[in-house]
């Protein structure tokens, strides 16, 4: 297999991109986010809960009519980036670029920069600094294309971020007590309900995270995981969230969750980790293909 080496002028193609979709992610709310709003706003019973929705409705066409940002809040930005193995890269300048572009998009849209160094506070002004954007990568098999997909996430939803390292005694039951309880007595109206709840299970502490991010902040509203097993147990956790009355904003309703999606992983046969991440009911997201010679395509 000959692999294909990409142009010089596909970094700067990628920070362009870059700079682009931090910017579409945070005015432009994905098709299937609209549409799970719309639906939730249909079947809500309670007054106030729908009075919520409809402002939500109301948030985003502001948004498109106005060209403003969705939500006050641009996030931490995170950037998942997926290689084909058939391309050459230089990972070195690939990385670089997507820097250059999150602190472009920054200083020339511009946009508040919500990224400070962790004990001194200090704002670069430009939502970077060390070891942020975060960006992740994975390597995609028989694939010439690289995918980058660009979330700018809240830290209303961040902060409600949760980890146990169940031990296998406490069983799939175990899995869903901690699940609800963590849902009901720590999340609760934090991440602006109707939300997204992601689910990691299995593999290692830090895996097991990264999972539920994945889960959380990557999937389409809607998706199933294509095993039947976790397909089941997202259906059945979809209905148990949204059972705990929490609703929109937390003031009460049918609409908690917008989805519960779990992603998994194998484990130690002593342990079982179970993380929860959460994302906002504007679950913001913007994605970019692009080819070796520069050429790409945008979308969610």
């Amino acid at each position: 297999m000959s692999k294909k080496p990409v142009l010089d002028s596909f970094y700067e193609v990628v920070e362009e991109l870059c700079k682009e979709l931090y910017v579409k992610a945070l005015k432009d709310l994905p098709p299937d986010v609209r549409e799970a709003i719309k639906k939730a706003y249909e079947s809500e019973q309670s007054e106030t809960g729908k009075q919520v929705l409809s402002t939500m409705l109301e948030n985003i066409g502001v948004a498109d009519n106005r060209n403003r940002l969705i939500c006050q809040d641009t996030g931490i930005p995170i950037y998942f980036v997926k290689v084909g193995n058939q391309l050459i890269i230089d990972f070195v300048r690939l990385e670089e670029a997507i820097i250059k572009g999150c602190q472009r998009a920054t200083v020339e849209h511009p946009l508040r920069s919500s990224v400070v160094s962790p004990f001194k506070r200090e704002n670069n002004q430009n939502s970077s600094g060390y070891r942020i954007p975060s960006i992740h990568y994975d390597v995609v098999q028989n694939n010439d294309k690289v995918e980058i997909l660009m979330v700018p996430k809240g830290s209303g939803s961040e902060n409600m971020s949760f980890l146990k390292m169940l031990i296998p005694a406490e069983g799939v039951r175990g899995v869903k007590r901690f699940i609800l309880e963590t849902v009901a007595q720590n999340i609760a109206a934090n991440p602006c309900p109707p939300y997204v709840v992601g689910i990691g299970i299995g593999g290692t502490a830090d895996m097991c995270m990264k999972l539920a991010k994945t889960a959380a902040v990557t999937r389409p509203i809607g998706s199933r995981n294509p095993d039947p097993e976790m397909a089941a147990f997202e259906e059945e956790m979809f209905r148990s969230v949204n059972e705990l009355g929490i609703g929109p904003m937390g003031l009460g309703g049918l609409n908690t969750a917008i989805a519960v999606n779990v992603e998994y992983a194998y484990t130690h046969i002593t342990q079982n980790p179970v993380a929860i991440n959460m994302q906002c009911w504007p679950a913001r997201r913007a994605r970019a293909t692009i080819s070796e010679d520069g050429q790409y395509q945008i979308g969610y």
